[in-house]
């Protein structure tokens, strides 16, 4: 039986991630998982496929809060909750949403690690975004992730990718927040509904991938040959695009940890 062997939360949108051993499961994902955003001066988001230089802002969890680090500057430290603080119309894709501006001195720091003016926002409880029209059930939420609340990436998926590269890959090119063994590659994109531990997810669609993968999360620096996009193009290509991994959608609410094992409960086919 497939087990989850890695979690991932990515405090703030498009930067490092940091990995737990166990995370809070809530309708729109993990706990503090995709909560921060960094905004450019018209309000639109910043993303590593503008700014590569996003992968090099390292997340640790400490304390009642997160330090924040990045080479040439001193650690800031953001707290767990903020309260709050005034409230800006931002843009996220195609989604419009209200969130509220996390502080000037938290600004400055990013302005500098990014060398381009920008602000810092944070999803509160109050802030609803609604998954895309057409994905999942109605009242369904997502928090500043892409797409999903949650993305489930395989090693064996992973092991079958590295097979056609000529230098192998890690996962954290796909920034996935649940990784798992399993027995046979691409065994996941056959599922339709699995418990993990405690908690119930809808498997709902694959998840289409784009240059970010294409980044080197060690170095911020992208493959010169466009890996793992053109290898994946020759066997994984779908309508939408390249896929890897699942996004799944939260059914029953609770604990993940690593070490969970994965039962699936319905496929495709059944």
């Amino acid at each position: 039986m497939p087990r989850i062997t890695e979690i991932m939360l990515y405090p703030i949108k498009s930067c490092a991630g940091v990995s737990v051993e166990s995370a809070r499961l809530e309708p729109r994902g993990f706990l503090w998982d995709r909560r921060y955003m960094l905004v450019d001066r018209r309000g639109r988001f910043l993303t590593q496929r503008e700014h590569p230089k996003m992968a090099r802002i390292l997340v640790r969890k400490i304390n009642n809060g997160w330090a924040i680090d990045t080479e040439g500057q001193e650690t800031l430290e953001l707290p767990d909750v903020l309260g709050n603080g005034p409230e800006r119309t931002v843009r996220i894709w195609n989604d419009c949403l209200e969130l509220a501006a996390v502080g000037k001195g938290c600004n400055k720091w990013f302005t500098e690690a990014l060398g381009l003016p920008c602000q810092l926002m944070q999803m509160n409880e109050q802030h609803l975004r609604p998954i895309k029209a057409g994905r999942g059930r109605a009242g369904d939420l997502v928090s500043l992730a892409d797409g999903a609340p949650v993305l489930l990436t395989s090693e064996a998926s992973l092991a079958a990718l590295n097979d056609r590269l000529e230098n192998p890959l890690q996962m954290g090119r796909f920034r996935s927040n649940l990784v798992m063994n399993a027995d046979d590659a691409f065994a996941e994109d056959s599922w339709r509904q699995i418990r993990v531990g405690e908690v119930e997810f809808d498997v709902e669609w694959s998840c289409t991938r784009c240059i970010v993968t294409t980044i080197d999360p060690e170095t911020g620096s992208k493959d010169p040959d466009g890996e793992p996009i053109r290898s994946l193009k020759e066997f994984r290509s779908g309508p939408e695009g390249v896929m890897f991994g699942q996004n799944l959608i939260p059914r029953h609410l609770g604990t993940v940890s690593v070490g969970d094992t994965i039962e699936v409960l319905e496929d495709i086919d059944a």
